[in-house]
């Protein structure tokens, strides 16, 4: 499972080229997020299974950005994406590798959009981040887990750099909670402006 979102050739242009980085409070963060995913997702195959996998743990402050916005999803109950990762069910460091043999063995070639939290420069602290590739969970911590994604929404929660560990337990809870909600609400607007009104094909008599 190592190889299976590893960069491509040329991949580094392509996401700079493709990548979008703006803090939680600008005012248009929620319409320019969407429709960046949906930029994504309209060119894929209706049958291509669009799964959703929140990295994170409940156990830190600052790593629960992405148990957050699962269990938001979850909220939806949608037959439009499959979810991996609630605050009841998370996706973590332990578990990471199964889940994604899971997602593999249960859908034929996913499009998978990864979400975590991340650490940052001070000035970059409450941004949202997208960007083309997978996102690599632990790196900030110096764990070596497997990438995850097509593409990633990542939550810069707090100042990397010095003692992650710490920084991520002291995290503020307020903002993690407001960056879900905007990564959370993104996302089920882009699924369902991309195939929402997709209609199934009746079955012949």
């Amino acid at each position: 499972m190592n190889g299976a979102w590893e960069k491509r050739p040329g991949a580094a242009a392509e996401a700079a080229a493709l990548s979008l980085k703006i803090p939680f409070n600008e005012p248009t963060v929620l319409q320019r997020l969407s429709q960046k995913v949906a930029y994504f997702l309209e060119p894929l195959p209706h049958d291509r299974r669009i799964v959703v996998v929140c990295v994170g743990t409940d156990r830190s402050t600052g790593d629960s950005l992405g148990p957050l916005v699962g269990t938001a999803l979850s909220r939806v109950e949608s037959p439009l994406f499959d979810l991996y990762g609630t605050l009841d069910e998370p996706v973590h460091a332990m578990n990471l590798g199964d889940t994604l043999l899971k997602i593999m063995r249960s859908s034929r070639q996913p499009y998978v959009i990864a979400v975590d939290a991340c650490l940052g420069q001070v000035s970059s602290v409450g941004c949202i981040q997208l960007g083309v590739g997978p996102v690599r969970p632990g790196a900030g911590v110096n764990k070596e887990l497997p990438p995850v994604g097509d593409i990633h929404m990542t939550g810069i929660v707090n100042v990397g750099g010095f003692m992650e560990y710490f920084v991520l337990q002291n995290t503020r809870l307020n903002l993690v909670m407001k960056m879900s909600d905007i990564i959370a609400t993104s996302l089920k607007t882009a699924i369902h402006n991309t195939r929402g009104a997709v209609i199934p094909l009746a079955m012949p008599d």
